[in-house]
C-alpha cells in the first residue's frame, strides 16, 4: 500500500527464532538448522486500507551486511509462498526484500490464500551462511481512524502550526502517521503510543502550494494495520 508503513511494521512485530533441539549426537541436517543465524528482520503483516477498501498481505525480511542468494517462505499449510534465487555469486545476492500480495477487495480469498499461522523463513548468503526466522500472522484488524484535522481533502493548511488529529480506535498497540508528496518523493512517518490522538508536523517539512498525501493507521499488536487517507493542499 504505502511506503511509510513500513516503519511502523517492523517496529510492531517481534522475529522469534526456530529452535532445534536434538538428543544424542546431531546429523548433519541438525547441526546445519542448528548453525543458522537469526534473520534481523522476517515479519508478515495484513493491511487494509479502509479508504479503497481493500487489502493486502506483506512480507519483509532483511538478512545481514552479505547478500541474501535464496530466500524461502513457507506457509502454515506447507506451501511456499515465497521463492526468491540470485542467479549467480556475481549479483552478491540481495539484502532487503518487500514482497506485497495483490490488493482484493474480497478479505475472504486473501486469507484463504495466507492462513493464519506461523510462516517459516530460511535464507543462505552467497558466502553459505544460513539465516532462518518465523513471524506468525493474524487476519485481525483494528478499526480505522476518523480523522479529525485537517478537513475535508479540498481543505488547504498553513505551512507552519500544522497538527493533525484523530479520534481514538479501540484495541490499538499503536499508530502510524504518514505524511507524503509524490511528486519530489519526500515523506515523513511516524510511529506513536497507542495513547496519541494527534501529531505535530515539524515545521520545515512542508512546502508552500504543495499537495500531500496523509494516511494514519491503527496498528494492532500483531502489526496489521488499517489506514485511512486523505489529502491536503498548503497555502502558497
Amino acid at each position: 500500500m504505502r511506503a511509510f508503513a513500513r516503519a511502523a511494521v517492523v517496529s510492531a512485530l517481534a522475529v522469534s527464532v526456530v529452535v532445534v533441539i536434538v538428543s544424542g549426537l546431531p546429523g548433519r541436517a541438525d547441526a546445519q538448522a542448528s548453525a543458522a543465524k537469526a534473520f534481523p528482520t522476517a515479519t508478515v503483516h495484513l493491511e487494509r486500507n479502509a479508504t479503497d477498501n481493500d487489502f493486502e498481505v506483506v512480507f519483509e525480511v532483511k538478512g545481514a551486511d552479505a547478500g541474501l542468494a535464496e530466500l524461502t517462505v513457507v506457509a502454515p499449510d506447507r506451501r511456499t509462498v515465497v521463492a526468491f534465487k540470485a542467479p549467480d555469486a556475481s549479483t552478491l545476492g540481495i539484502r532487503s526484500f518487500r514482497f506485497e500480495s495483490p490488493e482484493p477487495s474480497d478479505l475472504k480469498a486473501l486469507r484463504a490464500a495466507y492462513p493464519e499461522g506461523v510462516y517459516e523463513f530460511s535464507g543462505r548468503t552467497s558466502k553459505g551462511t544460513q539465516f532462518i526466522g518465523t513471524s506468525t500472522l493474524t487476519h485481525r484488524l483494528a478499526g480505522s481512524a476518523t480523522l479529525v484535522r485537517p478537513g475535508p481533502a479540498t481543505a488547504t493548511v498553513a505551512v507552519k502550526g500544522l497538527t493533525l488529529a484523530w479520534k481514538p480506535v479501540e484495541g490499538v498497540a499503536s499508530y502510524s502517521v504518514g505524511i507524503k508528496h509524490e511528486e519530489s518523493n519526500v515523506n515523513l512517518t511516524a510511529l506513536l503510543p497507542a495513547s496519541s490522538t494527534s501529531f505535530a508536523v515539524p515545521d520545515g517539512f512542508l512546502a508552500p502550494g504543495k499537495k500531500y498525501t496523509l494516511a494514519v493507521g491503527a496498528v494492532t499488536r500483531e502489526g496489521n494495520i488499517t489506514f485511512v487517507e486523505t489529502t491536503f493542499t498548503t497555502e502558497k
